[in-house]
């Protein structure tokens, strides 16, 4: 009896160590990070289930890509969206959101992988891949979520706390093309 509680625990000693079965996936801890701005901060886990977006996100981050740049697209009771690199040097009434890193991302929908209040998503062109801009992003903001998107934008993370920020964002006075009349930057950071 003692040898086998003594092999368990061996074996859940090295699964731990390995990281084996800390999350669902790949095998390996969920990537964790914060975005700042102004109104708050956020913080949330991107998915191990979507690893081309998960990575090129972490990429983007560790290289300050988003660092300086707007939440340029706000709709309260739908979204808010940035990462345009172009909104860095915006002039205020201009338009943005055509900008990126100049390639797109394969889609990776997940059918368990809703768009749940709080989910953080690919933006995209409308392309018949579905394929996600390099560096658009938007978060979703109603309680019930924006399911009508399921399945046709990758979903690759999502906001764990956090959540008023998302909404006062969401809630900022805007001009006809949804932008922010005010300039809400923001910077992320991965956590480790």
């Amino acid at each position: 009896m003692k040898k086998m509680f003594l092999f368990l625990l061996i074996i859940t000693f090295l699964m731990n160590l390995s990281g084996l079965g800390q999350t669902k996936g790949s095998g390996q801890a969920q990537v964790k990070f914060m975005i700042h701005t102004e109104l708050g901060d956020m913080k949330g886990v991107l998915y191990n289930e979507t690893p081309l977006h998960r990575d090129n996100f972490v990429k983007l981050v560790k290289a300050g890509y988003y660092d300086g740049t707007l939440f340029h697209r706000v709709i309260l009771g739908f979204m808010i969206q940035g990462g345009d690199p172009d909104s860095k040097t915006a002039k205020p009434g201009q338009v943005v959101g055509s900008g990126g890193p100049g390639y797109t991302i394969p889609a990776e929908f997940n059918s368990s992988i809703k768009h749940k209040k709080g989910a953080l998503a690919a933006a995209r062109t409308q392309n018949p891949e579905k394929a996600s801009s390099g560096s658009q992003f938007y978060i979703v903001e109603p309680e019930k979520g924006t399911h009508s998107l399921d399945n046709d934008y990758t979903v690759f993370g999502e906001i764990t706390s956090g959540f008023d920020v998302i909404t006062k964002i969401a809630s900022a006075a805007k001009d006809k093309n949804d932008r922010p009349l005010k300039d809400i930057k923001m910077t992320i950071k991965i956590v480790e």
